[in-house]
């Protein structure tokens, strides 16, 4: 019998002298990039139909009773009379569409769809979805779907194995929507334009408001735009620009963006990523692994020949203690390739240079936010 157990010792994180440094470069975007038109957002749709023409995997009528139901009411308004009897079919699945209505979308025009089982279904592989009404928040429909449902994963079953790769409850219905209203709002009846930062930065935001007024300064000869706060920045609309122009110039305008220093670290993954802008004062850094391995190897005693005595079991127990990893190393982070270079020449894994970084910042020597998921 052999039993091994493994005990890692971190060892401490000195902090020694604050290092000097200089601040990273930004990098250029378009302003298309890094932030997007607040009434150019998408609406969400969601509507109830049926999956047909399903091969066996539909649901079962019994345990899904919404879905005899619906399918009953269907056959009703195509007028087929549904009285008496009752349907055993698996050949039918209820389902759940949802759908992205993209801004500025004109009525005759296609978007894709999801649909998603409600039922026991197996599968939606092969089986069309009915024509289903889509509608937003307002209760309105704006458009109405139907078509093959493309499901990318299988299912193969045996008697006494089976076998999965991906979702087969779940599939897309390609260009299988027809818009039939637009959104009530109009792009160019919008008095001003209001930029959403995706990352939202005061520096950023006061840059992008910078960069837009000097280009309104040589083309309108007056300042457009403001900085709202660190997410939104409004443009006014100059009267003699025309708005989708002025949208289109705007969009394609360079901007150096900023952020804040981050560490991000998922400890059950081993992920670590470090920001551009992510500083670390001068510190001393130590880490050590104790290894102590167990072993457990009973011995079997025989009596003497003749003798009156019993089989006997002797344990015995060997144990030994390897430390590895033990250098010593300075880390002074000026930049992200001296970070990284600095860790890596302590020669730990991932998970052992999160624990480092962790200690780092208890010792306030990591200039940035620690982010652990």
């Amino acid at each position: 019998m052999r039993w091994l157990a493994s005990t890692r010792i971190a060892l401490c994180v000195l902090a020694l002298v604050l290092a000097p440094f200089e601040p990273a470069l930004a990098t250029n975007s378009r302003i298309k990039d890094i932030a997007s038109l607040q009434s150019g957002r998408d609406n969400q749709l969601i509507g109830y139909g049926l999956v047909v023409g399903l091969q066996g995997t539909g649901d079962s009528l019994r345990s899904s009773p919404f879905t005899d139901q619906s399918m009953r009411a269907m056959l009703q308004n195509l007028g087929i009379s549904t009285q008496g009897g009752q349907s055993n079919a698996k050949n039918v699945a209820a389902v759940m569409v949802t759908a992205n209505l993209p801004p500025f979308a004109s009525p005759g025009s296609r978007i894709d769809v999801t649909a998603s089982s409600l039922g026991d279904s197996s599968s939606l592989r092969g089986g069309t979805l009915v024509m289903t009404s889509l509608t937003g928040a307002d209760g309105q429909i704006y458009a109405v779907a139907q078509g093959s449902v493309i499901v990318s994963g299988f299912t193969a079953q045996g008697n006494a194995a089976s076998v999965q790769e991906g979702i087969t409850t779940s599939g897309r219905v390609p260009g299988g929507a027809i818009i039939e209203r637009e959104l009530p709002s109009k792009f160019k009846d919008s008095v001003n334009l209001v930029l959403q930062l995706r990352n939202a930065d005061f520096t950023t935001a006061l840059r992008i408001a910078d960069t837009i007024n000097a280009y309104a300064a040589a083309n309108y000869g007056a300042p457009i735009a403001e900085a709202r706060d660190s997410q939104e920045v409004v443009i006014q609309k100059p009267r003699t620009a025309d708005l989708a122009r002025l949208m289109a110039d705007i969009e394609n305008l360079v901007v150096a963006t900023d952020s804040p220093a981050k560490v991000v670290i998922n400890e059950r993954t081993g992920t670590i990523v470090i920001g551009a802008d992510v500083r670390v004062s001068r510190v001393a850094v130590a880490y050590g692994t104790l290894t102590v391995t167990v072993s457990e190897t009973p011995q079997i005693v025989q009596p003497e020949p003749f003798s009156k005595g019993v089989t006997a079991v002797q344990d015995q127990t060997d144990i030994i203690a390897q430390k590895t990893g033990d250098k010593i190393a300075v880390v002074d982070g000026p930049d992200l390739r001296t970070l990284v270079s600095g860790l890596n020449s302590i020669g730990v894994k991932p998970d052992g240079i999160i624990a480092i970084l962790q200690g780092i910042k208890s010792a306030g020597a990591l200039q940035a936010e620690l982010v652990l998921q």
